[in-house]
């Protein structure tokens, strides 16, 4: 009750991949839970299915920036192999990040508002059952957030894994030399106080540039405010090459407090 009472008006970007300029206010906290249920490319077996239960904290450290964490539970289902077991199941990765929003937007101006986060995810999973990547990632992010309305936002990534991958199971770019460029934009729209839905396409790259083992996916998605400070958020993802999911719906909630 008290959370409740205290509470912050959510504006999360979940359950988007491309991330917003949002941060959690100073002494607050942001938490972000979802499940995903992908059905995986043909071209990943003998892996066909793959959930990802992902939990993400956050800290208003100081003004406009902000530490966190998350996880995830994957459970990935596979075809009959001596190499892998039929399902694994077990902790992720475990991300460590920090993100500044170093410029608001004004309305006078014309620019952006502009961010940048830096993630450090350590190999905490188990990499024999595919759970974990079995290396230590370092990924920075650019974020750019401009208003094209009062109700419709526009929001561009861009990124760089200058060490490890973007593998979450089963799922990503297996890479182990060498840089990952990543890239998002999402247009979303408030369509009343508590609904809002939108777009998004969000793709990864490795060094070499072989798209046929890229990442490429789209997004419709939005969330429903349920109170100030939970939202509800929904999403169906549906990708393309090798490191994307065919198709995963997206449920989960974000929180401040």
């Amino acid at each position: 009750m008290l959370c409740f009472a205290f509470s912050r008006q959510v504006e999360a970007q979940a359950p988007f991949y491309t991330d917003d300029i949002g941060v959690a206010e100073k002494g607050h906290l942001h938490f972000e839970a979802n499940n995903e249920y992908d059905w995986l490319q043909e071209s990943a077996a003998p892996n066909l299915r793959q959930n990802t239960a992902n939990f993400k904290v956050s800290y208003g450290l100081i003004n406009n920036l902000e530490v966190g964490f998350d996880n995830q539970l994957i459970t990935i289902f596979n075809g009959a192999t001596p190499f892998f077991p039929e399902t694994a199941f077990g902790y992720g990765d475990l991300d460590l990040s920090v993100k500044w929003n170093f410029r608001k937007e004004h309305k006078n101006d014309g620019w952006p508002a502009w961010a940048a986060s830096l993630n450090i995810e350590l190999p905490t999973g188990d990499s024999k059952k595919q759970l974990g990547s079995g290396i230590t990632d370092y990924y920075l992010n650019a974020i750019a957030q401009k208003s094209l309305t009062e109700r419709v936002k526009l929001r561009i990534n861009g990124g760089m894994y200058f060490a490890g991958n973007t593998l979450t199971g089963a799922v990503g770019i297996r890479n182990t030399s060498g840089v990952v460029f990543t890239g998002g934009m999402s247009l979303v729209r408030d369509f009343t106080p508590r609904l809002d839905l939108g777009l998004e396409v969000y793709g990864a790259v490795s060094h070499n540039f072989n798209l046929g083992r890229g990442q490429l996916q789209t997004q419709l998605g939005g969330n429903y405010k349920l109170r100030r400070n939970l939202s509800l958020d929904i999403g169906l993802v549906g990708g393309f090459y090798q490191a994307s999911p065919r198709v995963g719906p997206i449920i989960g909630f974000s929180m401040d407090f």
